[in-house]
């Protein structure tokens, strides 16, 4: 399964449609993820973020994942505020109980953007799977996020953030892939 999973994302990463735009790597102290971003002019008029990326942790987990999400901003006056809705596939190997399984999730975000000099921003996110949407031996799948970015460069942001992430099973086992605060780096190029 895995093999497909990977032919899948590597003929994503090939299209002509979808134009490098960087990384971003998110590390914790017993989790690991590394996100390639792109960015495709394909989505309506300013494009869509799309990421492809592998998540691990000490536990033997694997999950890969691509999502897109739209971002724009609120009607009126107020920029700093941004709002986004997207969609994420994830196919994981899990080592306890030994499952894969994997979920087509829809979520949102929304970020504040803080104007100075050196912006600060505030992001809050998640993405949510039902069962009729999410296969193998999962019966659903959440992500919640929270994080405070700093703008060290303007094509370089960390960040500190907490993050909770997991599958519940057909059997009613609920399996934990994260539950913890995270650094990140995030490097646009």
């Amino acid at each position: 399964m895995l093999k497909n999973i990977t032919a899948v994302l590597v003929l994503a990463l090939s299209s002509t449609q979808v134009f490098a735009r960087g990384v971003d790597l998110r590390l914790a102290n017993e989790t690991a993820e590394i996100i390639y971003l792109t960015e495709s002019s394909t989505f309506g008029y300013g494009g869509a973020d799309v990421g492809f990326g592998v998540f691990f942790n000490e536990a033997d987990d694997l999950m890969l994942s691509a999502d897109v999400m739209i971002t724009g901003h609120g009607a009126g006056n107020n920029r700093p505020l941004q709002f986004g809705v997207g969609g994420k596939l994830m196919f994981a190997s899990l080592e306890v109980p030994n499952e894969e399984v994997g979920a087509l999730a829809i979520g949102g975000q929304v970020r504040y953007v803080i104007p100075s000099s050196t912006p600060i921003a505030f992001l809050a996110a998640g993405f949510f799977a039902p069962s009729i949407t999410s296969f193998s031996d999962a019966d659903d799948f959440t992500e919640f996020r929270l994080a405070v970015e700093l703008e060290v460069t303007p094509s370089a942001r960390a960040y500190l953030g907490w993050r909770n992430m997991e599958y519940e099973l057909e059997n009613g086992t609920e399996v934990e892939l994260d539950d913890d605060v995270h650094f990140g780096v995030k490097v646009e190029f």
